[in-house]
């Protein structure tokens, strides 16, 4: 799987890693928060591989896709504090719904999301649909 940006920039699938209930503090229908140690672990891996992370969650819901009103407030906080422990990576969210993806990704500025062109996964060329893009700020 690769993303692809508008100005080329890529990112390509190097490893990734199905979290749990276990790695969570808090789990809640509308709310997660990852554990210190796991953001930590996770946010090292990503140094030792010279890599960006990409955070994917899913909302089963039959609305169209795009980040909640929380998802929003926890980008706003996590996108800065990524930059600053990964100096100037990219950072890519994927929100996935029954009826497809969003997925802003910040790649120039960690305040300021950008939209993402297409996700190519083997074959398939998919395109997000930008609903989280509108009213960001």
């Amino acid at each position: 799987m690769d993303a692809r940006l508008a100005r080329d920039a890529t990112f390509e699938l190097l490893e990734y890693e199905k979290l749990g209930p276990a790695d969570f503090d808090v789990q809640e229908s509308d709310y997660i928060e990852l554990r210190d140690e796991i953001r930590a672990r996770l946010i090292k891996r990503a140094h030792d591989l010279n890599a960006s992370l990409v955070e994917l969650h899913s909302h089963p819901g039959p609305w169209p896709a795009g980040f909640s009103t929380s998802d929003r407030r926890g980008l706003r906080e996590t996108v800065p504090h990524m930059w600053w422990r990964l100096p100037k990576r990219p950072y890519l969210a994927i929100g996935l719904a029954p009826s497809g993806f969003d997925a802003p990704v910040w790649l120039d500025n960690p305040k300021v999301p950008r939209a993402l062109d297409e996700l190519v996964a083997g074959t398939a060329l998919l395109k997000p649909t930008n609903n989280s893009l509108v009213g960001w700020q």
